[in-house]
């Protein structure tokens, strides 16, 4: 440091430059000069020793640019993923409910089951909730896989609150590609907002279904908090009016009806 101090800094501190490239190539002058043309006390130059002592003792650089990483441990769900930074990676079926290592970098999770490498997705970013799902992960038949979530075992689930709930739940698992997506958001449903009241989360189901929005647990949720006790029992659809013109005789008497006739008025009653 001290050599750099006298034979760069302090050599090219009374010069002047115009641009950055002036100074930057002034400088690269002076470092070649310390380590090619100053030699040591015992003759050899800076480049002479790295390339006698320490050049062989290198290894290459590495081809990949340095990542950080973090490691984690993360159960896997009932519908076979993992939840890493809010987002969710599917791992093979058969891990079901194991605890798994998880090595996180900046681009890339992968994940272990001991020292064994059995999924790598690239890494989510941005809104929270998202799913990497390999399709090989995905049992052929859920329902015959033994502890994993399926379309039947939630629909049966929200058959217990009412139909509005069925309706709720079979829209959530069919807007998604691959349906094992879907199962986080129908458990939360279930499981958070119908687990203190069932004529709440139903008669939330059937607002929702009378509004004709976009099925979610947050939108539930609103709709759920704003029902007050008077308001337990779904709220049935009201059919809109008849469009239809009014063709009916005006002269024809309904049954029971008794109407004057002119005559009557024209005499002065």
């Amino acid at each position: 440091m001290n050599t750099i101090n006298k034979r760069v800094i302090g050599y090219l501190a009374e010069e002047v430059w115009t641009t950055v490239a002036e100074l930057n190539e002034a400088i690269t002058e002076r470092v070649h000069e310390v380590n090619h043309d100053i030699r040591r006390i015992d003759g050899t130059t800076r480049v002479e020793r790295f390339t006698d002592d320490e050049l062989a003792s290198l290894s290459p650089l590495p081809e990949e640019v340095f990542e950080q990483v973090d490691w984690k441990q993360a159960k896997v769900g009932r519908n076979y993923h993992l939840t890493v930074g809010y987002q969710h990676y599917s791992v093979p079926h058969a891990l079901a409910g194991q605890l798994l290592r998880v090595r996180v970098t900046a681009t890339r999770v992968t994940i272990f089951d001991g020292q064994q490498v059995v999924a790598e997705h690239p890494r989510k970013n941005g809104r929270k909730g998202q799913y990497a799902t390999d399709p090989a992960h995905v049992p052929a038949q859920h329902r015959h896989v033994a502890g994993l979530w399926s379309r039947r075992w939630f629909t049966d689930r929200a058959g217990a609150f009412g139909p509005a709930t069925v309706a709720v739940i079979e829209a959530i698992l069919d807007r998604h590609p691959i349906e094992a997506q879907g199962y986080l958001d129908c458990q939360n449903i279930l499981e958070t907002l119908g687990k203190k009241n069932k004529q709440k989360l139903e008669a939330a189901c059937q607002q929702l279904l009378n509004m004709g929005a976009h099925p979610t647990y947050s939108t539930l949720k609103r709709l759920t908090a704003g029902i007050t006790s008077d308001q337990q029992k779904p709220p049935p659809v009201i059919p809109a009016a008849s469009n239809r013109k009014n063709t009916a005789d005006p002269t024809t008497e309904a049954p029971g009806v008794f109407v004057r006739g002119a005559d009557y008025y024209a005499q002065g009653r």
